[in-house]
């Protein structure tokens, strides 16, 4: 008789181990993700309702940890699926069964449409940093010039990015003045319809909270809009990029735009928690504006209004934004909070950026914005090829 460990952090250990008994890949791998570990924390639970949960968790085999008005429910995805069934459960539990059949990650999704084609997300998906702006806090000033932009570009899409994000105001800390309309759309446009005509094969985002600078980009080549509010500063941007058939990156963030990289809304008393309702509220208003579900990625905007712990807290939860059924992207790309966690200024936080990458991968992040691409490219080709995605 022999008993082996199954580490259940991947599915690729059991999926191997019901393949090799010969069972069918698909089959397979439904199983594996039916006996996914997983846990909630629920609060704000009534006497009664904690009564009926826990006699209920003890018949579905599910682990529960209960104290005043709050439970911690544990268990495998499939049995936590049992009992996110309301219409099975007693009434008392039925709102409860609901909101964890929301909370339940969603299958993964394989692509990310926009405007020039899908991005595949069976693999990394890398999106290479352009900032033509003056002030960027890592590389302001460097690639200002058309021609730079452009031999920078092409360096990045060498080192392995299919996608590349071109942005003409900087979001870096400490900045007291917004940048006008017509300077954004002079730094960027250039440097967009450039790209578009030499590389016709690259996903080519812009960076921007402006609608007037989001159409013009996405009428110069650009196939994505990436707005580091999620439309809250300007709605309208929602509406030109459904108009456009164009792909969306909402992050989250609070306060205006001068506040994104401080610490003025840095205030939680649940941070994953928060961002995760925050950003389903700003899905909610894309889909409103008539973007397609399929053309929305979300960012959960690491080190914008949180503070370095928060955001170590947030990134270690990653997985709790998979229950909004859309792709992650993530960009910890020289963050402070790696700053907080190495030691290293932000010309020493490459390394860092590219561990981080693969651990965003493991907790669902499929899409990687970053500065090094080669570095990042390197750690996340190996990352999938451990975990056998």
């Amino acid at each position: 008789m022999t008993v082996t460990p199954l580490a259940l952090h991947s599915p690729r250990a059991l999926q191997a181990t019901l393949g090799a008994h010969g069972w069918d890949a698909g089959v397979a791998a439904a199983a594996a993700g039916g006996l996914r570990p997983l846990a909630f924390h629920l609060t704000e639970l009534d006497p009664e309702t904690v009564e009926a949960l826990v006699r209920l968790t003890g018949s579905l085999g599910l682990d529960i940890l209960t104290g005043d008005g709050w439970a911690v429910l544990a268990g495998s995805r499939s049995r936590l699926g049992a009992l996110a069934r309301p219409w099975t459960v007693p009434p008392v539990l039925a709102p409860l069964a609901t909101e964890i059949g929301l909370a339940l990650p969603a299958e993964p999704v394989q692509e990310w449409r926009t405007a020039r084609g899908p991005v595949r997300l069976d693999r990394p998906a890398i999106m290479g940093i352009l900032n033509v702006t003056p002030d960027s806090f890592s590389d302001g000033g460097r690639y200002l010039g058309l021609e730079a932009a452009v031999a920078q570009a092409e360096a990045l899409l060498e080192a392995g990015a299919g996608l590349l994000d071109i942005g003409g105001e900087s979001t870096r800390p400490g900045r007291v003045e917004a940048v006008p309309t017509e300077v954004e759309l002079a730094r960027v446009l250039p440097v967009i319809d450039e790209l578009a005509r030499r590389f016709p094969q690259a996903i080519l985002t812009i960076d921007t909270v402006k609608a007037e600078v989001g159409q013009a980009a996405l009428e110069a080549g650009a196939a994505a809009v990436n707005d580091v509010t999620g439309f809250r500063l300007e709605p309208g941007l929602a509406r030109v990029v459904a108009r456009y058939g164009a792909g969306a990156v909402l992050m989250h963030s609070r306060g205006g735009i001068l506040e994104l990289a401080s610490y003025t809304h840095a205030v939680y008393a649940d941070v994953v928690a928060e961002v995760v309702a925050e950003l389903r509220i700003a899905l909610q208003a894309a889909t409103a504006a008539g973007i397609a579900p399929d053309a929305v990625a979300l960012d959960p905007g690491l080190g914008f209004s949180k503070t370095p712990e928060q955001t170590l807290t947030l990134f270690d939860q990653l997985e709790a934004l998979q229950a909004l059924g859309r792709p992650l992207l993530v960009g910890p790309s020289r963050k402070r909070f790696l700053g907080t966690a190495t030691g290293g200024d932000v010309a020493d936080r490459d390394q860092a950026t590219a561990a981080a990458c693969v651990l965003a991968w493991e907790r669902g992040a499929r899409i990687f914005r970053v500065h090094d691409v080669a570095a990042a490219r390197q750690a996340l080709a190996v990352a999938q090829a451990v975990t056998g995605a």
